[in-house]
């Protein structure tokens, strides 16, 4: 968009007096009088109106030339980034016929303000197909063959569903009667309480399902077997790639579980499940949905023949990579699609190109140029007179509103048939709001000083940031042998400051679209590697004193939630923008977040614990944890004790 002229100097006519009276108090003592009815005074007011008109014309000059700079060298503010998250579709009974969920479909979270509500999209159409249990399968480690229980299950007779007792790699294999990908699918089991041994939340238990070249893990949100050690429902959702395949010569769509080693202090089976009954069934399904609403075939109005002609859209920001963007003008022949590009500088006469400013929503054809040799040159084609225009699709919205918690998409805006809820299972993240003037002033000289080129850290840092600006921080740090590791940190969900270390893992696209970037423009033989900084997890074991009529229960949540404010990648550290990179925590600074708490009368005890966020090793107690260069610090597993005097 248009860059505004910010005013730089705010002094008006009072200020200005005021200055002058100062001066004449500093540099001439002897004038005493300083009232209105002094002649002195009067000379000061004229001469601060006169200045006070100068300075309004004056000042304008330098700010919008600056402006008009950054226009010329191709600064133009970056548009928000929309947030993007999993939506998962139940129905409201098990799929007995296809149901498609059509792209586009708008969900929401719930409020009463329609400016509350955060609406997302989905980015595609998804199919939710039936399927029913075909036949059961058990294969041991140490087999060669499957045995096929599905006689039995059907009389309802004891099936075994592991070895005795089960060992590491036994299976379960589940064969459906169709592949159903991007599907909730609930198997349904009566079983008998025999699997023993194991903790109901955390068996040693994993389940797959088979793409046709491997087996892929299956993310599980309902397990109320407890491991298949009672009867209930396990819903399963199933990936993408899951398709039909000939397994021991038998034509389903393959799923398993499959016994995996106990981790340290989980127990492991010691009798092997039993299970008398099981029945799938299709009921939901999950596809990616984007913080955006899809604006069609929107007139823009006429073009009147004339090189260089804009046209304003209705509802910018535009979202650029939440879904394709169609620019088409109308003629006698019908309507012609044109094609979006970065800048006219490639274009001829005849190339149909338009250029989008995403963040201002103005559309923009091709300049009519005078060229050194005194002729002229169209740089792209110019849409006749009287040709209408219209946008046939894009979507806008985006911003950090968009990373919303798990479970916050709840609503439907509108009714599809035996569609009965949508929920979010994961927190949606990647949403950034669009760069301010500010900010765009900051990038101004980076940008003129890089070029597109990248030679120093710096320029990685912001060429990277430009290619993906959904990153919350980028950090580059010299390697051994001419390797640069740029560790790029993505935007997440911040609730109350918590954050689950998984947010904090950037997307294969972004990284992807990182390094694509960076080829570009990075010196002959340097090596750049996108990756994720290391990250010291941070415990803190503090007791507080609360103070008179205080909550227990409340002070420990104001206190976990200042340790996680504090102690964060993102919007942590002394000055709230991110906890810097290789900085130590201190034992005193956390003392003085915990004491600055209205309702913390002392702070009796702090001790500090590092700790692996991956494994959850603790280390021992130190008043100081050292942090590795280019890693940052991560909240983990904070414990608050509150006692009264």
């Amino acid at each position: 968009m248009t860059l505004p002229a910010p005013n730089l100097d705010d002094r008006r006519f009072q200020d200005l007096v005021d200055d002058a009276k100062r001066l004449v108090m500093r540099r001439c003592p002897e004038w005493t009088d300083h009232n209105v009815s002094d002649p002195g005074v009067t000379l000061i007011e004229t001469f601060a109106y006169l200045t006070d008109v100068l300075l309004y014309r004056v000042n304008r000059v330098p700010d919008r030339l600056y402006v008009k700079f950054l226009e010329l060298i191709g600064v133009r503010l970056f548009p928000p980034v929309a947030a993007r998250a999993p939506a998962t579709c139940w129905l409201s009974a098990p799929a007995t016929a296809p149901v498609r969920v059509p792209e586009g479909t708008e969900v929401s979270t719930l409020g009463g303000n329609p400016e509350d509500t955060v609406v997302f999209s989905t980015t595609r159409d998804l199919d939710l197909l039936p399927c029913a249990l075909q036949s059961l399968h058990t294969k041991e480690i140490d087999g060669e063959d499957s045995v096929d229980h599905t006689a039995r299950l059907r009389l309802e007779q004891p099936c075994p569903a592991f070895a005795s007792p089960p060992a590491p790699g036994d299976l379960l294999l589940v064969a459906l009667t169709e592949p159903v990908p991007c599907c909730a699918v609930r198997l349904d089991v009566s079983c008998e309480i025999e699997g023993v041994g194991v903790d109901p939340d955390r068996p040693p238990l994993v389940w797959e399902a088979w793409d046709g070249a491997d087996w892929v893990n299956c993310p599980v949100s309902t397990d109320e077997t407890g491991g298949l050690n009672r009867s209930g429902a396990i819903v399963l959702h199933l990936p993408e790639t899951h398709q039909a395949s000939v397994l021991d010569g038998e034509r389903a769509g393959w799923v398993r579980a499959r016994v995996v080693e106990a981790e340290p202090g989980q127990p492991a089976y010691r009798a092997s499940p039993v299970l008398r009954g099981l029945t799938a069934g299709t009921v939901g399904g999950t596809v990616g949905a984007v913080h955006a609403q899809p604006v069609r075939d929107e007139v823009l109005g006429e073009a009147e023949g004339v090189a260089g002609q804009r046209f304003q859209l209705a509802r910018p920001p535009v979202l650029a990579e939440a879904g394709e963007l169609v620019l088409e003008v109308g003629s006698a022949e019908g309507w012609t699609r044109w094609q979006r590009v970065a800048h006219f500088a490639e274009s001829g006469p005849e190339d149909r190109h338009f250029v989008l400013d995403a963040a201002g929503g103005v559309v923009e054809f091709g300049p009519l140029l005078r060229q050194r040799d005194g002729g002229v040159r169209q740089f792209g084609a110019v849409p006749a007179a009287g040709a209408a225009v219209r946008m046939t699709r894009y979507a806008t919205g985006g911003g950090r509103r968009g990373n919303v918690v798990r479970g916050a998409l709840q609503a439907l805006t509108a009714t599809i048939p035996f569609v009965a809820a949508v929920e979010n299972l994961v927190a949606a993240q990647g949403g950034v709001d669009g760069e301010t003037v500010e900010q765009a002033k900051a990038r101004g000289p980076q940008t003129l000083r890089s070029r597109d080129r990248a030679v120093t850290a710096e320029d990685y840092e912001v060429l990277a940031a430009e290619a993906a600006p959904e990153l919350s921080r980028v950090r580059c740090v010299p390697g051994a042998d001419g390797e640069l590791r740029l560790l790029v940190v993505p935007s997440a969900a911040n609730p109350l400051g918590r954050l689950r270390f998984e947010d904090l893992v950037p997307r294969a696209d972004t990284v992807e679209r990182v390094v694509r970037r960076l080829a570009e423009v990075r010196v002959a033989g340097v090596r750049v590697v996108v990756e994720p900084p290391r990250y010291k997890g941070i415990t803190v074991v503090a007791r507080l004193v609360p103070l008179p009529g205080a909550v227990a229960d409340q002070v420990r949540e104001e206190a976990l939630t200042a340790l996680h404010s504090f102690l964060n990648p993102l919007s942590g550290g002394p000055d709230g923008t991110g906890w810097p990179f290789g900085r130590p925590v201190q034992q005193g600074e956390v003392f003085v977040a915990l004491q600055q708490l209205r309702s913390v009368d002392l702070v009796a005890e702090v001790r500090l614990f590092g700790a692996n966020p991956v494994t959850g090793e603790r280390g021992g107690e130190a008043r100081s944890v050292q942090v590795e260069p280019g890693s940052l610090v991560f909240s983990y597993q904070h414990q608050i004790r509150v006692d009264r005097r």
